[in-house]
């Protein structure tokens, strides 16, 4: 990274300090060149070590100590200008200790022996208090040491490495294309995450894992002059767990949307130039595009739009503590309790196969290990319809009769206590030949639905409805058109039995959300959700427009 760079592009920005709004970046404003720096291992494992030994000292009969440095770089852009330039780091450690039976937690940004040593006792001391109120002491699923394990993000190109200028020309590149093909207003930003995590707990483990994610996104607004009318299409990227390879397209990563749509999906690779020429087109469009008239319609759902649903009915719906009513004052329960499950009745279609996965290539939550030092893995959330497990961690497992936990602690940040949080959860893709093309042939009267929009969703992850980016009606199997003003309206159960056409391993794609909220206080965690093109039969559709006067 060149400094000069940096402060000149920061010159023509609307000031340097990070905007509040962003949820997940923020810590101390620093030196890009900062960004590179690593911490030793020994030095850490050092640190960590001071940390355990006075937990076990002041009476704690488990410790895990947590050290960690997050890095975070954003570029915000609109039109010909740089809007914003911020590089933040945030560095410190948290300390979780069992005394009395009872979970007691204190973190610290004095990363020295002495400032570990103190937070450790403090959490022994925040533990002992809380066992005078503890009904039961807290039971932990066994788990091994695994001695002193790296993992890293299997990037090929550091994103904090490639000159910020580089970054900036390719975002105002992309505003350019979205101007000259019809945009009134554009903006385009990009967000990179580094998360240098260091582990430790009384089991023996020392695990130094360095994460990286990335998200390219713009928003493109045309406007009708004439009747003052105007559209928004969003990006059609998606957050990822890769390095900057992400914004270099790849011909191989691209799957062409349904004919007459002029639709591209991304695989491992996003065009950014692509998809802000096709967004000011889009946008355009969509003024003139014809209302939805109500009613009925098979839906074939693209993975940029179906992961939010899974995201929504599925992965919080099946969080253990959320099952438990543990969750219960943040987005509410899960109607899929244990009670439910053991009825035995079916959450989908035969169709519908969901995994979650820690490990999946490419994914926003895959690590190689938890923030409990817990290792990754797969497992069946649903299979051929029904619901077979839970997402759990280690004092959940013996809840549901289980003795091992399934890797899916995490903590934003090292002064955040670690909790259950989502994994990747994805549907699978079909195991016959399909395309979305040849899936469309099949739909008599349906609609087309791609990216994300706004939805809403009740307090057990039941009744739900969900927009979208851009929409398309299906007419005797083709694509007759754009559409406008569509919303689903549906249930969990309902809309997953409806699942009739998943399409092959080829069309299979990655969504992902960097800012899953969760907890109380509020947590924000990356996951992704993968599926291929997906046809739902028979789903209730609703016109969004409202009528002033």
């Amino acid at each position: 990274m060149k400094r000069r760079d940096f402060v000149g592009l920061t010159g023509l920005a609307t000031g340097a300090m990070f905007l509040p709004s962003v949820p997940g970046f923020g810590g101390e404003l620093i030196d890009p060149a900062r960004l590179l720096e690593q911490v030793d291992p020994a030095i850490k494992k050092r640190l960590a070590d001071a940390a355990l030994n006075a937990a076990k000292s002041a009476g704690a009969t488990y410790a895990d100590v947590r050290i960690g440095r997050y890095l975070n770089q954003s570029i915000f852009t609109r039109e010909k200008q740089v809007q914003n330039i911020a590089n933040g780091e945030s560095y410190g450690a948290g300390v979780r200790v069992i005394a009395n039976g009872t979970w007691g937690f204190a973190a610290t940004n004095t990363v020295t022996e002495a400032g570990m040593a103190k937070a450790a006792q403090l959490a022994v001391q925040i533990a002992k208090a809380n066992a005078k109120v503890q009904k039961e002491p807290v039971k932990l699923a066994p788990q091994k040491g695994y001695g002193e394990v790296t993992w890293k993000t299997p990037i090929q190109v550091n994103a904090f490495e490639v000159p910020i200028k580089d970054k900036v020309d390719l975002l105002l590149a992309a505003n350019a294309k979205a101007l000259d093909n019809g945009a009134n207003f554009v903006n385009s930003a990009l967000f990179q995450i580094n998360e240098q995590k260091y582990f430790a707990s009384t089991d023996g483990s020392y695990i130094d894992q360095d994460v990286h994610r990335i998200w390219p996104t713009l928003g493109v607004t045309a406007i009708d002059r004439a009747s003052g009318k105007f559209r928004t299409r969003e990006a059609l990227s998606s957050p990822m767990g890769m390095g900057y390879e992400y914004m270099q397209p790849k011909a191989q990563d691209k799957i062409a949307g349904p004919a007459g749509t002029g639709l591209v999906g991304y695989k491992y690779s996003y065009d950014i130039l692509e998809d802000a020429t096709l967004a000011a087109k889009q946008a355009k469009e969509k003024i003139t595009a014809k209302s939805v008239t109500p009613g009925k319609f098979d839906l074939v759902l693209d993975p940029n739009h179906l992961g939010l649903t899974i995201h929504e009915t599925i992965g919080h719906a099946t969080e253990l503590d959320r099952v438990l009513g543990y969750e219960a004052n943040y987005a509410g329960t899960s109607f899929a309790t244990q009670e439910w499950k053991a009825k035995n009745q079916p959450y989908g279609s035969k169709l519908v196969n969901i995994v979650a996965d820690k490990l999946q290539p490419g994914s926003l939550g895959a690590v190689g290990f938890d923030d409990e030092g817990v290792k990754t893995k797969q497992w069946d959330i649903i299979k051929e319809g029904k619901l077979v497990d839970y997402q759990k961690i280690r004092d959940q497992a013996h809840i549901v009769g289980q003795n091992e936990s399934d890797g899916c602690c995490y903590s934003q940040s090292w002064e955040d206590v670690q909790f259950q949080r989502m994994a990747n959860i994805s549907l699978k893709p079909g195991t016959e030949k399909m395309s979305v093309d040849q899936m469309i042939s099949n739909v008599d009267k349906g609609i087309y639905i791609a990216g994300r929009g706004s939805f809403s969703i009740d307090q057990q992850r039941y009744n739900s409805q969900f927009g979208g980016t851009v929409f398309y009606a299906i007419e005797k199997g083709k694509i007759a058109g754009m559409l406008e003003d569509v919303a689903y309206q549906t249930n969990t159960v309902e809309f997953w039995n409806s699942c009739s056409a998943i399409c092959d391993q080829n069309d299979y794609r990655l969504f992902g959300s960097f800012f899953d909220g969760k907890g109380q206080p509020p947590q924000v965690s990356a996951v992704s959700h993968g599926s291929a093109t997906t046809r739902f039969n028979a789903v209730n559709v609703i016109n969004t427009a409202r009528k002033i006067g």
